[in-house]
C-alpha cells in the first residue's frame, strides 16, 4: 500500500498540543439505533442505512500479510476488541495503527485506549482477521470464562462435590428405600405403583390443559418501518464430517441481507475430520469457523458460550448441524421481535423431522417431537408456565443472553436450563410456528444415549434450581414455580416408576402381581381406572398434535407408543448411574446416518396463513 494513501487519523489532540493545533473537525459518533426495530415481513419497509462515516480512502489490512505486533496487546483487553471489532495492530514511529471491521465503533474504540495513544490511525481489517489474532492470543482465557462465566449459584458445575449434606440426603434415602423393599416389598411396590399413577394422571392433566391453552388466538401487533437487525448464528459441530456439506447448503438457503448476518461454526479443536471437510470448501464472507480451545470438558454448552463472546450480532440463533430451516426464518424471527414486548428474550420455533418413515423408531420420534413443539410447549406458554427451550431454532435477545448469564458450560441439557433461567431473570420465551426439519434418531442404541443424554439434564437442571426453593419461588413467583416442578418431576418420575406400570398391562392379560393381591377389588379398579384415563388422555393429546402436523399420515401408528416410551425407562436408568458418575459427559449424537425420506423433504412447510399463532 502507498505511503501516500490517505488515511484516518485520530482527532485526539497531543498532549500539550494548542486549541488552533488540535481544531481539525471531529468525525461524529453514530447515533444509537433502538434494538430489535424490526417488522413482520409481510409489513416490511426497509430504513435507510445510515450514510457511511468515513469518505475517502482507508488502510485495509491482512493478518497473512501484514500480522499485528502481539507486543500491542495489552493496549486494549480481549473483551474490549470484540466489543467494537478493533484490534491495536502496529506501531508506526508514534503513530498507531487501530485495525476495526466496524468503522462505526473507531471512536469509541479509540476512546479506550489508554493515555498516550495520541496519534491513532483507523485501518480496517476483516472480523474473521480480528477474531483470529483475538482467539491466538486470549483463546485459553476466553475458553476458561466459556466455562466458568455463569454465577455458581445457577450452575451445576459443582454438582459431582460430595458435600456432607448431599452425602447424608442421599445414603439417608437409599437407606430407606432399601429397608422398605427388604422388609415389605409388597407396600413398597404398592407405594411406586400408586405414585407412578398419580405422577402420570398428573403429566397428562398438564397436557390435557396445554392442549385447551394452545388453541387460543393472538392478537397480531402494528408494524411500521424498520430496519433490520444484525443477526449471528452459532452452529456448534463435533464429527459432523459426514453432513458438513448439507450443512453449508441449507444454511445457504437463508434469505436474509449477507451483510446483516453471521454464521459462526463452532469447533473443537481436537475435531480434524470436521476441519479436514469443511477446509475442502470455500465458506461465503458471512460464515466464519471459530475454533474452541480443548479443555476439562467438551460440551455445546462450552462451545456456545466461547462463540458468543466473537458473536456481533443483535440477535443469536442456535442450529445444530443436522438442521435444515425454512428460507425465511430469519425476516420472521425479525418480524416478531420487532412487536414482541421487550421482556420478550427468546423465541423457540418447531422441530420436525425429513426421515420420519425411516422406521418404526423415527416414526414415534415424530409423533413424540410433534407433540412436544406443535401442542404441549405452545400450551405451556400460554399458561404461563416456564418453557425448558429445544436446543436449536431458539433465538435470543443478545442483551437478555448476556443479562442471564449465558449457558452453563457443564450442564448437558443447557437449553431447559437456559429457558428455566430467562423466567426467574423475568424473561418471556415465546412459541412460534417456524419450522426446522431435522435427523430423526433412528437406531435403538443411539437413541437411548441420546435420551439419556436429554433426561439427564432434566434431573440436573431440577436439582440446579430446587436446591434454594424459596429462592426460586420468589424468583417465578408461585404459579410459574408449581409448574417448573410438575414439569420436570413428572417428565422424570414418568420414567423412573414406568416398571410399577407395567404391570396394570398385565393385568389386562389376567395375570395378578403378588403385589397386588393386598388391594381391595374397589382399590384395584381405582388405580385401574386412572391408569386406564391417563393412557387415554396422552393418545388424545398425541392424536391431536399429529392432526395439526404435516405427517397426519403417521396417526395409525400412535397406538404403538406404549411400546416406544419403555425405551425411555432404558434411557434414565443410564442418566441416573451417570448423574452419580459422570454428570457431565456428554453423550455425543451421530449424525448422518439417515437420509430425507424423499427430495426435498428437508424443507419446512410454511405455516398455514391467518392461523392464531401466525407471525406474518
Amino acid at each position: 500500500m502507498p505511503e501516500s494513501r490517505p488515511v484516518f487519523r485520530s482527532t485526539r489532540p497531543a498532549r500539550g498540543a494548542s486549541a488552533a493545533e488540535s481544531a481539525a473537525p471531529k468525525i461524529p459518533a453514530p447515533k444509537p439505533s433502538r434494538p430489535f426495530a424490526v417488522a413482520p415481513v409481510r409489513s416490511l419497509q426497509f430504513a435507510e442505512a445510515p450514510a457511511p462515516l468515513w469518505r475517502g480512502p482507508v488502510l485495509h489490512l491482512e493478518r497473512n500479510q501484514r500480522p499485528p505486533d502481539p507486543a500491542l496487546a495489552p493496549l486494549l483487553p480481549p473483551e474490549t476488541c470484540l466489543r467494537y471489532a478493533a484490534l491495536p495492530w502496529r506501531q508506526v514511529g508514534n503513530t498507531l495503527l487501530l485495525a476495526t471491521a466496524r468503522p462505526e465503533r473507531f471512536d469509541a474504540a479509540r476512546a479506550a485506549l489508554p493515555p498516550g495513544c495520541d496519534d491513532v490511525v483507523m485501518a480496517t481489517a476483516s472480523m474473521a482477521d480480528i477474531h483470529a489474532e483475538i482467539a491466538a492470543r486470549h483463546g485459553p482465557a476466553l475458553a476458561r470464562d466459556a466455562e466458568t462465566r455463569l454465577r455458581p449459584e445457577l450452575s451445576c458445575r459443582d454438582l459431582n462435590r460430595l458435600t456432607p449434606r448431599r452425602a447424608l440426603a442421599a445414603g439417608g434415602f437409599a437407606l430407606a428405600a432399601l429397608t422398605t423393599l427388604a422388609l415389605a416389598p409388597a407396600a413398597f411396590f404398592l407405594a411406586a405403583a400408586s405414585l407412578a399413577i398419580a405422577v402420570l394422571i398428573l403429566a397428562q392433566i398438564t397436557r390435557l390443559a396445554a392442549l385447551l391453552a394452545s388453541r387460543r388466538s393472538v392478537p397480531d401487533a402494528p408494524v411500521g418501518p424498520v430496519r433490520l437487525p444484525r443477526i449471528s448464528l452459532l452452529v456448534p459441530l463435533f464429527r459432523e464430517e459426514r453432513i458438513a456439506a448439507a450443512l453449508l447448503d441449507r444454511l445457504s438457503r437463508l434469505d436474509y441481507p449477507r451483510n446483516r448476518l453471521e454464521v459462526l461454526l463452532l469447533l473443537e479443536a481436537s475435531d480434524d475430520t470436521t476441519r479436514a471437510a469443511l477446509a475442502a470448501t470455500r465458506l461465503p464472507p458471512w460464515l466464519r469457523v471459530i475454533e474452541v480451545p480443548g479443555g476439562p470438558i467438551a460440551t455445546k454448552p462450552r462451545a456456545l458460550n466461547y462463540g458468543l463472546t466473537f458473536a456481533q450480532g443483535d440477535i443469536v440463533g442456535i442450529y445444530d448441524a443436522e438442521d435444515s430451516p425454512a428460507p425465511d426464518q430469519l425476516l420472521k424471527v425479525a418480524g416478531h421481535f420487532c412487536r414482541a414486548p421487550p421482556e420478550t428474550a427468546c423465541l423457540q420455533g418447531i422441530l420436525d423431522f425429513y426421515n420420519p418413515h425411516a422406521n418404526w423408531l423415527s416414526r414415534c420420534f415424530t409423533i413424540e417431537y410433534a407433540t412436544w413443539f406443535r401442542l404441549v410447549l405452545p400450551g405451556l406458554a400460554r399458561l404461563g408456565f416456564p418453557i425448558p427451550l429445544g436446543g436449536t431454532t431458539v433465538f435470543f435477545r443478545r442483551e437478555a443472553l448476556d443479562r442471564v448469564g449465558g449457558w452453563d458450560a457443564h450442564n448437558v441439557t443447557e437449553d431447559a436450563d437456559l429457558g428455566i433461567r430467562l423466567a426467574r431473570f423475568g424473561y418471556v420465551t415465546e412459541l412460534v410456528p417456524l419450522v426446522t426439519r431435522e435427523e430423526a434418531n433412528n437406531r435403538t442404541w443411539p437413541w437411548i444415549r441420546q435420551r439419556s443424554r436429554w433426561l439427564k439434564g432434566y434431573m440436573v437442571t431440577w436439582l440446579v434450581h430446587s436446591r434454594r426453593p424459596l429462592t426460586l419461588l420468589r424468583d417465578l413467583g408461585a404459579w410459574r414455580f408449581v409448574g417448573m416442578q410438575v414439569l420436570f418431576l413428572t417428565t422424570i418420575l414418568q420414567f423412573l416408576l414406568a416398571p410399577a406400570l407395567w404391570s396394570f398391562w398385565l393385568l389386562l392379560l389376567g395375570w395378578q402381581p403378588a403385589a397386588l393381591a393386598i388391594l381391595t377389588e374397589a382399590q384395584k379398579q381405582l388405580l385401574f381406572g386412572g391408569f386406564l384415563v391417563a393412557e387415554a388422555i396422552s393418545l388424545m393429546v398425541s392424536v391431536a398434535a399429529v392432526a395439526r402436523s404435516p405427517h397426519q399420515g403417521l396417526l395409525p401408528w400412535v397406538p404403538t407408543l406404549f411400546l416406544y416410551f419403555p425405551l425411555a425407562t432404558v434411557a434414565i436408568y443410564k442418566a441416573l448411574l451417570e448423574l452419580v458418575t459422570r454428570p457431565f459427559f456428554w453423550d455425543k449424537t451421530m449424525h448422518g446416518h439417515s437420509a430425507p425420506d424423499h427430495e426435498g423433504a428437508d424443507l419446512p412447510e410454511r405455516p398455514a396463513q391467518g392461523t392464531a399463532q401466525s407471525i406474518l
